[in-house]
């Protein structure tokens, strides 16, 4: 049996982060929180966050040329577009999205959606880390 041998120096330990006290981004639609990050708690692999979408909201379709992306629906009923094929996410499923595949997330069901996402590696620099393909929801119309 092989062990692993962790280095012997201190590991400090990020802070708790609640998602109340977390600003939400509405950039590319819906309610994004990300609560695990380089900025919050020191993370160097990746970020964790939350989505909201309320029925008729929208991601808007972008992708990760550094990240691919984990997405838990925690609940709702929404429609995932990966590049250009349709799937159903529902409640207590989750989804893969490998890097550089375009995505868009439509809540075209009656309830809101909850999602829990995780995405990385982490991009070289923060503005390299989504391509937008599509103008924001505010320049779209949609709410």
């Amino acid at each position: 049996m092989t062990t692993i041998q962790h280095p012997t120096a201190q590991v400090r330990c990020g802070p708790t982060v609640s998602r109340a006290d977390t600003v939400p981004n509405r950039r590319r639609g819906g309610d994004i929180r990300v609560l695990l990050s380089p900025t919050s708690v020191g993370a160097t692999a990746g970020f964790l966050g939350t989505l909201t979408l309320e029925p008729g909201e929208v991601v808007t379709e972008h992708w990760h040329p550094y990240s691919e992306e984990f997405l838990y629906c925690v609940s709702g009923d929404v429609l995932v577009t990966l590049d250009g094929e349709e799937r159903r996410l529902v409640g207590e499923s989750a989804l893969h999205v490998p890097i550089g595949v375009r995505h868009r997330i439509v809540n075209d069901g009656a309830a809101t959606a909850f999602f829990v996402f995780l995405a990385g590696p982490l991009a070289p620099r923060p503005e390299l880390g989504h391509v937008d393909t599509e103008p924001s929801p505010g320049s779209m119309g949609v709410r």
